[in-house]
């Protein structure tokens, strides 16, 4: 299974959200913010924070693909 936050950063690109805003909004670390930027598997935890932020499901940030 492969994990992709591509809904994440058009989520972000639509709402004019830089990544710094969304840490600070979210409580994120740099480390996890690094591991959303390589498509590396982050807590659960810090999901939830985010869809937090945009009011949305956890869905329209993460997807998951089967490996090739």
């Amino acid at each position: 299974m492969i994990i992709s936050y591509k809904p994440l950063w058009h989520l972000m690109l639509d709402k004019n959200m830089k990544k710094i805003k969304l840490r600070e909004l979210a409580r994120l670390s740099t480390t996890t913010l690094a591991k959303l930027g390589k498509d590396e598997t982050v807590n659960l935890d810090m999901l939830l924070r985010i869809c937090n932020v945009f009011h949305c499901r956890i869905e329209d940030v993460v997807e998951f693909m089967e490996d090739e």
